[in-house]
């Protein structure tokens, strides 16, 4: 797939979240050696420089590579966000990150629950990711978990409009209103937690059409997203899951995509619940 800038992104990516920075660089290895060519972390991870390892040791060559990483979210300041992107290219050993974005709207311990906007603060983040872009520092800027408004803000207020969206969708959790701007404006919409962070078991929907194709549960998952036209970040670290999240040479059918268009919402995400992104998944 392609950006709006004409950079081309692979639809499976690697996600790295909750993998420790000591032990991330072998997954790289292992992922990268089983054909992944996208990788995502973010500041907020504190694993970038084993991410960094991971892609020095990889044996494969840095501009067949597509690096992801993230502000943080608490940074709302030119200078913060600035400062943090060349902290990133340090801890990570790169001259330059494929994509870097905002992690969040606000601060995490305000996710969703909060009337301050921060439009002024992310509009000063967003400058200080042009300014990156315009030096070379970053080939791709965008945003993670920004509704439709938030969009608006960077769009109507900055030069270079969004180029990715990065977002929790999944089965039972797909936003499809939000999908539909992000396409009509050109912003490539990514899905973090496509397998509804390892929920996905507990939907008779995905097992049902899985055991039709004879697919697992997370391959089910994985491509009704791509089959929206969705990059899907899974997250694994074992050799097995690494090679089933990358094994969807298949299709899903008219009628199976609209059955899990059409899957209700999980109740919660078990014992994960209590992060920011899963506790305000239905808003």
């Amino acid at each position: 797939m392609r950006l709006n800038n004409g950079v081309h992104i692979p639809m499976v990516g690697l996600g790295t979240w909750l993998i420790n920075n000591n032990k991330v660089d072998q997954v790289i290895k292992d992922a990268v050696n089983l054909g992944y060519r996208h990788i995502d972390t973010a500041q907020a991870y504190e694993n970038e420089e084993g991410v960094g390892k991971g892609i020095k040791e990889c044996g494969v060559s840095r501009e067949k590579l597509f690096i992801t990483s993230k502000i943080r979210a608490e940074y709302k300041t030119y200078d913060e966000a600035k400062k943090s992107i060349d902290e990133s290219l340090n801890k990570l050993g790169l001259d330059y990150i494929d994509l870097m974005i905002i992690h969040a709207p606000t601060p995490w311990n305000e996710f969703r629950e909060t009337d301050k906007n921060y439009f002024e603060e992310n509009l000063e983040v967003w400058k200080a990711l042009e300014d990156a872009y315009d030096e070379g520092k970053v080939k791709a800027i965008g945003v993670s978990n920004f509704h439709i408004e938030d969009l608006d803000n960077i769009i109507k207020n900055c030069r270079i409009k969004p180029m990715v969206n990065q977002v929790l969708s999944h089965v039972g959790q797909t936003p499809f209103n939000l999908i539909e701007y992000c396409n009509k404006n050109q912003i490539v919409v990514e899905a973090y937690s496509p397998i509804a962070h390892g929920e996905a078991y507990r939907i008779k929907e995905v097992e049902n059409i899985g055991k039709k194709n004879n697919r697992s549960f997370a391959q089910v998952c994985l491509k009704h997203q791509l089959q929206l036209g969705l990059v899907v970040l899974p997250k694994a670290s074992g050799i097995e899951h690494l090679k089933e999240n990358i094994d969807l040479d298949f299709e899903l059918s008219e009628q199976e995509m609209n059955i899990l268009n059409l899957v209700r919402p999980l109740d919660d995400y078990g014992k994960d619940d209590y992060f920011p992104v899963f506790k305000h998944s239905g808003e």
